[in-house]
């Protein structure tokens, strides 16, 4: 490291600690050349996270984005706050953990119909009418027939009638 003062690179480490989180270290240096003592901080150098839309342009992740599109999705539904930003929470992890550079705009999409589809049927149905560009009524009803085909549970069907009973 130079030092701020003489711009000399010798230097020795007086201290160094990690942050409460680990993901910074914060050292302590103290120029051999002038004594001047100075911190630095070390952390993991991350790429980011670009976005390749459709039409080949390249964008920077946004977490922020996706949230918006919940949120517009689930306007007016009982559905937790939480509840949202843990599935946004999930894609983010997802696309971090599988995609080095570049993740495209489908995957993010389908990720996020995927966690609308376990969070309410109605925000699936939003977001799936604008994600998906439905041209015509049928395209739409192709979308949810596995949904309205599937048997809807009720408390009573989750009950078990005990043995012997019909």
């Amino acid at each position: 490291m130079k030092c701020p003062r003489c711009a000399k690179d010798d230097d020795r480490v007086v201290d160094s600690r990690t942050s409460a989180d680990g993901e910074v270290i914060r050292r302590r240096r103290e120029c051999l050349q002038c004594l001047m003592r100075f911190t630095t901080y070390e952390r993991v150098e991350e790429s980011p996270l670009r976005v390749v839309k459709k039409n080949g342009e390249r964008a920077r992740f946004d977490r922020e984005r996706i949230l918006q599109g919940f949120l517009r999705a689930c306007e007016k539904l009982p559905v937790s706050m939480e509840d949202i930003e843990t599935c946004v929470a999930r894609i983010e992890s997802k696309c971090k953990a599988e995609y080095d550079r570049e993740v495209s705009s489908s995957v993010i999409g389908s990720l996020v119909m995927e966690e609308l589809r376990g969070l309410h049927k109605v925000a699936f149905v939003r977001f799936a009418s604008v994600y998906r560009e439905f041209k015509e009524v049928g395209q739409f009803m192709d979308e949810l027939r596995p949904m309205l085909d599937r048997p809807v549970e009720t408390e009573k069907s989750k009950t078990v009638a005990p043995e012997g009973e019909g």
